[in-house]
């Protein structure tokens, strides 16, 4: 299966109504510290808080439309959580998400908030997912993969296509990476509007199996995940995620912790946005050189 414009366009238009078209903002700060134009895709301002919410409506969507869907159960440090727990209760639809032990309480309690019940297991996201499994098994209810999933990515990908669609002269689109979904959808949408513009991604350097995964050209795991950016702490990226990504992005590049803490303080301090580890990987990127 490939992802096609059709397949984007298509949850560009399910979408409607349900998310916000976030806006893209321009920090002539961070242009000037950078030594180009810096333009951030706010999706921290999106509905439940990330861009997880696209993938999770979209794929509901789709489901809904084939008459395939009678409860749904997810895995996530989260932001999946939440954007799966939204779509589930505007649908009607139960929902179960299973979260590390670890996931923030806030983000527990806003999963909760959306009507979805929480079931707290193991020590990451992997833990999660198996337990997710489990669930799903016991219950025969369809469970909605936060990454590894065409019409997953289909709905992050939308993220491609407002950005292209508001600054059509963008050279490069820096993407934070833990499975894969966010870029492998990104990267597959903006390549196929314009093959001009660079698509790279970015991964805590304790949490790097998509950057090995490149850099080797198959699927690589890693023993552990360690990092302060919680929603891209994962051990095993997805097999067709990291196989869109070899083929569509540029690269993958690495910042360490302590150059995520250093970008969240200048959104603060600078931008007056509260950007979570994960979302300021990109920026820690391009402030450190790593992205010309």
């Amino acid at each position: 299966m490939e992802l096609t414009l059709k397949d984007f366009e298509r949850a560009a238009k399910r979408l409607e109504g349900i998310i916000h078209k976030t806006e893209l903002d321009y920090s002539s700060t961070f242009s000037n510290m950078a030594g180009g134009e810096v333009w951030m895709k706010c999706e921290n301002r999106q509905k439940t808080g990330s861009f997880k919410i696209r993938g999770a409506a979209n794929k509901i969507g789709a489901l809904l439309e084939r008459g395939e869907l009678n409860a749904v159960v997810a895995s996530s440090a989260g932001n999946h959580a939440q954007g799966v727990a939204f779509a589930a209760h505007s649908h009607g639809i139960p929902a179960t998400i299973v979260m590390p032990k670890a996931a923030p309480i806030a983000k527990v309690q806003a999963t909760e908030g959306y009507g979805a019940k929480v079931v707290l297991c193991g020590e990451c996201y992997d833990d999660a997912y198996a337990k997710a499994m489990e669930i799903c098994a016991e219950e025969g209810a369809t469970f909605l993969h936060p990454f590894d999933d065409y019409e997953v990515m289909a709905g992050q990908g939308t993220v491609g296509l407002e950005i292209l669609s508001v600054l059509p002269t963008v050279d490069t689109v820096v993407v934070p990476v833990g499975g894969g979904g966010l870029l492998a959808g990104v990267a597959a949408a903006v390549k196929q509007l314009n093959p001009r513009v660079k698509v790279y991604g970015v991964q805590a350097r304790g949490a790097d199996a998509v950057a090995q995964s490149f850099r080797e050209k198959k699927l690589v795991t890693t023993n552990s995940a360690a990092t302060i950016a919680d929603g891209i702490a994962v051990k095993a990226p997805g097999d067709i995620t990291v196989e869109l990504i070899n083929r569509y992005a540029d690269g993958v590049v690495t910042v360490s912790d302590t150059e995520i803490a250093d970008a969240i303080l200048l959104l603060i301090e600078r931008a007056k946005q509260i950007v979570e580890p994960a979302g300021a990987t990109p920026l820690a990127a391009v402030l450190n050189g790593r992205i010309d």
